[in-house]
């Protein structure tokens, strides 16, 4: 799909504006990074490289996109003519997806003629705002629930049709099981997962003769949403199926759900429930508006859940629904040299480092260490004991797609060997630590030097 118009009309303004000023081959760099992580948390997931990617090769303007833009009487022939054949011939730099980051270093650096750079800057922000959001989320909920199944449920929470597919895919990057979202299945190669409904329950007289409808239809894999009525009476009926079916002996994979109620109450009651009627190879399920801080309290507290489901709370981020990335000037390139730029606020915490940057991360015994920032020509400094990489790929050069995608579930797998390289107590819900992110001699002085000049 084509959506180049994804952009805010002061792009196109500006465009227009550096064109007449005959500046539209400047060549500049953009970088995106973001300023706090959400939920207070020390880090956040990098998540949405393959939609920008889509996005920059389908880049251009459609006949019917140059006819918008002319009846809206702001643009004259000449630039319009130049829109129509437009393409992106820059260099991206980028984090690869599932990378743990940490605020204020780059997660993508844009190096294009300044028009280039500038219509791309509503898409990327809009793709990492979300996914990023969704899967740092999600990666949290996955830290605390530990071996715990996790599925995704948020679809019909979403904020629209490609905030549940993209949800759903940032959820799995995070580290979640399955997703109950159909088409993000298909679109993403997703494992999928769907439950007993109530109102299935409710079509029946009674619900032990729903239960066992539903038994012999689906006897292979057996879940059981034991509260539409009463729990107790549900759990009841449960072990009468059950026991009819000879499960305990007979099947490997049956279940029964809870999705209201206090859930460290109930699942402790039907744990016991089965366990005496010998159905101890039975999983419990819960759901219900849950989130990384009651997951936390429900299995503090011992409860005896095999797998969550969650929903609104992660597919909304709703503790923490903003992300925050931003997309600022940091150099120009004018007679073969790089120009640093800087971008100066009242409020400390909006002023930018300049220049073009590269981002090193340390390692000491296969655990991150540190993150340096370096100027792009910098030597990388060795310190014993600790080896290093350097975080950024190189994504297009010259227009050109050079970096080969990996499938998503190696983008899951990336993520869990970057989360595990962090610290325990980075990962804490509760008052973490703050990850070092040190800047180089070179990059503190240039910073200086610009704050005093302007």
């Amino acid at each position: 799909m084509n959506s180049s118009l994804l952009c805010d009309f002061y792009e196109l303004s500006m465009a227009y504006a550096y064109f007449k000023q005959n500046m539209h081959k400047q060549i500049v760099y953009f970088e995106v990074f973001f300023r706090k992580a959400p939920d207070n948390a020390s880090y956040a997931v990098f998540c949405g490289l393959e939609q920008i990617i889509n996005h920059i090769n389908h880049f251009s303007f459609s006949q019917s996109d140059i006819e918008f833009l002319k009846n809206t009487h702001k643009f004259d022939d000449e630039f319009l003519n130049y829109l129509s054949t437009l393409k992106f011939s820059g260099d991206i730099l980028s984090v690869k997806e599932g990378e743990c980051v940490f605020a204020n270093t780059p997660l993508m650096i844009i190096k294009a003629p300044i028009i280039e750079a500038l219509l791309l800057e509503t898409f990327i922000l809009l793709t990492l705002n979300h996914q990023c959001l969704i899967a740092t989320k999600a990666s949290r909920i996955t830290q605390i629930a530990k071996e715990k199944l996790l599925l995704e449920f948020g679809s019909r929470r979403a904020h629209g049709e490609s905030a549940a597919l993209n949800g759903a895919r940032a959820a799995f990057i995070g580290g979640f099981h399955a997703s109950a979202c159909t088409l993000a299945g298909k679109k993403f190669n997703i494992p999928i997962s769907g439950t007993m409904s109530h109102a299935w329950v409710q079509m029946f007289d009674d619900e032990l003769s729903a239960f066992r409808a539903y038994c012999q239809i689906y006897k292979d894999n057996i879940s059981l949403l034991i509260d539409t009525y009463d729990y107790k009476k549900g759990i009841e009926n449960a072990i009468l199926v059950f026991n009819e079916l000879n499960a305990q002996d007979s099947m490997q994979n049956y279940s029964i759900r809870i999705d209201s109620g206090n859930l460290l109450k109930i699942s402790k009651y039907i744990r016991k429930k089965l366990n005496l009627a010998g159905l101890t190879k039975c999983k419990i399920i819960a759901s219900n508006t849950l989130d990384e801080f009651i997951i936390e309290k429900l299995l503090k507290n011992k409860a005896p859940i095999d797998a969550f489901g969650i929903g609104e709370k992660l597919i909304t981020s709703a503790s923490s629904p903003i992300f925050g990335a931003v997309y600022k000037l940091v150099a120009l390139e004018k007679n073969n040299q790089i120009i640093p730029k800087i971008k100066i606020s009242a409020s400390s915490s909006k002023t930018t480092l300049p220049h073009f940057k590269k981002l090193i991360r340390y390692y000491k015994n296969n655990k991150a260490s540190f993150d340096i920032l370096y100027t792009h020509d910098e030597s990388i400094k060795n310190y014993q004991g600790y080896t290093y990489k350097n975080l950024h790929e190189l994504i297009f050069k010259d227009g050109k797609l050079i970096y080969g995608l990996p499938n998503l579930k190696n983008i899951q797998e990336y993520h869990k060997k970057s989360v595990d390289s962090l610290d325990f107590k980075l990962k804490k819900l509760q008052n973490p630590s703050i990850y070092k992110v040190k800047i180089s001699k070179k990059l503190q002085n240039m910073q200086k030097t610009y704050l005093e000049k302007n």
